[in-house]
């Protein structure tokens, strides 16, 4: 992983560079941040860069034997450490190394390193993940060694917080008084929930949300979107790549709530009760996460419109179908009913949420939007 290949973060990365560069790199870093905002490949990338003999340009070189290796996950002195789960058949807690083609296989896919995602490809994602203090057994034990091909032997640890009390507590001996030749680069998502003791023995560096226009350039140039369907997707993911790819890949998805959105709205305009009550039957057939999901996307069309019907083009973030549509919709969407459409949406979230019959909150909903839409 290569600085270049990160999208944003600019501070971060040039003062990543600047230790390095000045020979004043701490024994312990910690990247700390919400998920989705790339601190893990930001990890890798300062792992590869203080291994790279022909780094240049702020940055690792990417074809000598040390940047190949660490593509591959492969070089001698750095290892990876990351919460896992029981296996049955073992009655020995396990280690990092016993999930680490699982682990390679997962950061591939999904650099920006969503945690779901982790335990959907541990295959139990009812079970949470720990660190066990084999892993800290594990890691003293490779540590006492010193480097073979590099200056430094380097841990980069994702979600130290996980590491359960007796894991922790040994591995605070090792920060304490670490190995002249070991770094730690720690990645997490929750830092208050990592032992008070280690984590004022790490340098700490907030990596902060990508703006807008990174995610944007980066859907463009990866996935050859067009700029205005990249921006509404780079607003709605809240400052997280993850929550932008994820989106990307529910693409159909996202298309079928926009076509029931619609068939909501022109019932609900024309009063046709039958068809928004089959309208209703069809929704209630989501399933639950969907019915939320589809209700807070009309949620966010309506105020989206209504801003529209501003004439405040600049400040929505409407994909091409959706402003297609839109042109036509939003004088429908004024300061007359904006609220009480939201709060219809939102009331229904909630009433969902608390397992009511979903079928005829939905048909709550379409009868409401009848006596809203014409006012």
């Amino acid at each position: 992983m290569k600085f270049e290949d990160i999208p944003g973060q600019h501070k971060v990365k040039q003062r990543l560079i600047d230790m390095v560069d000045n020979e004043r790199i701490p024994h312990a870093i910690l990247l700390q941040g919400e998920q989705g905002v790339g601190k893990f490949a930001l990890a890798q990338a300062l792992a590869q860069y203080i291994h790279c003999p022909n780094k240049a340009d702020g940055d690792s070189c990417g074809v000598c034997p040390s940047c190949r290796q660490h593509e591959s996950f492969n070089h001698i002195d750095t290892f990876f450490s990351f919460p896992v789960i029981k296996k049955k058949s073992s009655g020995t807690p396990p280690v990092s190394d016993d999930f680490i083609e699982e682990f390679k296989h997962f950061v591939v896919a999904d650099p920006m390193m969503n945690f779901e995602g982790w335990l959907e490809e541990l295959g139990s994602p009812s079970t949470l993940p720990v660190m066990y203090v084999t892993e800290s057994d594990t890691l003293i034990s490779k540590l006492s060694f010193t480097a073979r091909s590099a200056k430094y032997k380097i841990v980069v640890m994702w979600l130290p917080e996980r590491m359960n009390e007796q894991c922790a507590n040994k591995l605070l001996k090792l920060i304490e008084e670490p190995f002249s030749d070991t770094i730690f680069i720690l990645s997490s998502d929750s830092p208050q929930e990592i032992l008070p003791t280690i984590y004022s023995r790490c340098q700490r560096i907030d990596v902060e949300r990508f703006t807008d226009n990174d995610i944007s350039d980066f859907l463009c140039k990866r996935f050859s979107l067009n700029s205005q369907d990249a921006l509404s997707i780079a607003h709605n993911a809240e400052g997280s790549l993850t929550k932008a790819l994820k989106q990307l890949s529910t693409t159909g998805i996202n298309s079928k709530y926009f076509e029931l959105f619609i068939r909501l709205m022109r019932s609900a305009y024309a009063r046709k009760v039958a068809d928004l009550k089959a309208w209703s039957a069809e929704v209630s057939t989501l399933g639950r996460e969907q019915q939320l999901s589809f209700l807070k996307y009309c949620d966010r069309l309506t105020r989206e419109n209504f801003i529209y019907n501003l004439h405040e083009h600049d400040l929505t973030y409407l994909n091409t179908s959706e402003e297609k549509f839109s042109t036509k919709f939003a004088p429908f969407i004024s300061e007359r009913n904006v609220q009480a459409l939201s709060r219809t949406f939102n009331d229904a979230v909630k009433d969902i949420s608390g397992n009511a019959n979903s079928k005829i909150v939905l048909f709550d909903v379409a009868v409401r939007t009848i006596l809203l839409i014409k006012q």
